[in-house]
């Protein structure tokens, strides 16, 4: 199966594209990827939904703490999901200049190498995004209290190490991995599926219906990773030398399968409209990009 040149504009777009588009995002559901990171630390069997959680934060924490975090949500896709989506596109880009569509493999080629760079580049500030918002969940003791995203990197490598930046990176790579693949891959099938068999057209519509396809798959494909890394790098006292293994162990043993997949409405109510916004922003800076820049040309020709 190939994919029609449709999904990908033939123009090179700049690398940082999907990392704005991406932190356009991350300001609007940040409330919704907080509550899905208190609901992934719940230990036990207990059932919690994620209104119940939205309201007890405010109430017992204040409304401003569903924002609890948002300049480490930033600096994390400023740095996650601008790899990630300017990798896919450069390598994509690099198929789609040979003449030829790429296969649905190497588009999982070039996504596994985009995630996994992404996840690299992106895992200190995940680390400290988890961190953050999960510290009004803590006993007030526990608590960090980093004061900015900035403050939490230089304490985090002042009292623990820089090496506590990197926490948690295997399941983070295996997470940006599925992310990219999961989400990138299916957006670009479901869009160039539906150009071919459905009477939507490239606009608006499309890359809404296509993104909201995506954001159910890919939440459903990364739910159990993004669990476990989540506990990984909320760890601590004792719990930090655990590895995924182990919390994998652990988690089936005493919670059942069901635990690989806690959070998943929030998750998917937040990568839903994350997704929505993601590849809608990313393909109207594509468009502006492409308008502009063939204004330009036609003003070179002129002079």
């Amino acid at each position: 199966m190939t994919t029609t040149t449709t999904t990908t504009t033939q123009r090179s777009t700049p690398f940082y594209f999907g990392g704005v588009s991406s932190c356009v995002a991350a300001m609007v559901v940040h409330p919704l990827d907080l509550t899905k990171v208190r609901l992934q630390n719940l230990k036990g069997n207990g059932k919690v939904s994620m209104l119940k959680t939205m309201i007890m934060i405010a109430r017992n924490e204040g409304f401003l703490r569903l924002y609890a975090g948002l300049s480490a949500s930033i600096l994390r896709q400023a740095t996650y999901s601008t790899a990630r989506f300017g990798a896919y596109e450069k390598l994509k880009q690099g198929l789609l200049t040979k003449a030829e569509s790429p296969t649905v493999w190497q588009l999982l080629f070039c996504s596994s190498a985009a995630g996994a760079l992404g996840g690299v580049c992106g895992n200190p500030a995940d680390v400290l995004n988890v961190r953050m918002q999960n510290d009004g969940q803590l006993p007030p003791h526990q608590r960090r209290n980093y004061k900015s995203a900035l403050d939490g990197i230089i304490r985090m490598s002042r009292e623990e190490g820089v090496s506590s930046l990197f926490r948690g990176l295997g399941p983070n790579v295996n997470r940006a991995i599925l992310m990219t693949s999961s989400q990138c891959v299916s957006y670009d099938i479901f869009k160039d599926l539906l150009l071919r068999h459905s009477p939507l057209e490239d606009g608006l519509t499309l890359h809404f219906t296509s993104s909201v396809l995506a954001g159910l798959v890919a939440t459903t494909v990364c739910s159990p990773v993004d669990v476990i890394k989540t506990r990984i790098m909320a760890a601590s006292g004792k719990e930090r030398k655990i590895s995924s293994l182990q919390v994998m162990g652990q988690m089936y043993k005493m919670e059942g399968m069901r635990a690989f997949f806690k959070g998943w409405t929030p998750a998917f109510i937040r990568l839903g409209p994350q997704t929505i916004i993601t590849f809608v922003v990313l393909e109207q800076l594509k468009t502006w990009h492409q308008a502009f820049s063939e204004r330009q040309e036609l003003v070179v020709m002129k002079i």
